[in-house]
């Protein structure tokens, strides 16, 4: 059975048409490029995204400090990310860019400051 997807590389939006083989393999149609067959196979078989949220931190100013993965993480990894970052509090100073969480639960994906808190 094929499942459409809408391809999020380039503006063209197309609709593509996915369906996994027995043998695991993926057959895409209805891209514009080749950039919409790569994103089709990885979003039937392993979908990642990133994640954007806020954390606490000890500012008084700035309670809340946004974060992201520095990279797609795997969908699977997603709910269980955002428990954890919903119990730790961040220690200020923090410049954007900090790594807060490394490599999380050994996927490679690192958790980063996007702002800059001094006080």
């Amino acid at each position: 059975m094929a499942k459409e997807i809408i391809c999020l590389v380039c503006p063209n939006g197309c609709r593509l048409q996915c369906e996994e083989q027995a043998d695991r393999s993926v057959v895409v149609t209805g891209g514009k490029c080749p950039r919409g067959e790569a994103y089709g196979r990885e979003e039937l078989l392993s979908p990642k995204r990133v994640v954007t949220a806020v954390v606490a931190s000890t500012s008084d100013e700035n309670p809340r400090i946004p974060i992201k993965t520095d990279m797609p993480i795997l969908k699977k990894y997603i709910f269980p990310l955002l428990k954890d970052l919903a119990k730790i509090q961040v220690s200020v100073p923090i410049h954007s860019g900090d790594v807060l969480l490394s490599n999380y639960a050994d996927t490679g994906v690192n958790v980063i400051a996007t702002r800059t808190v001094l006080q």
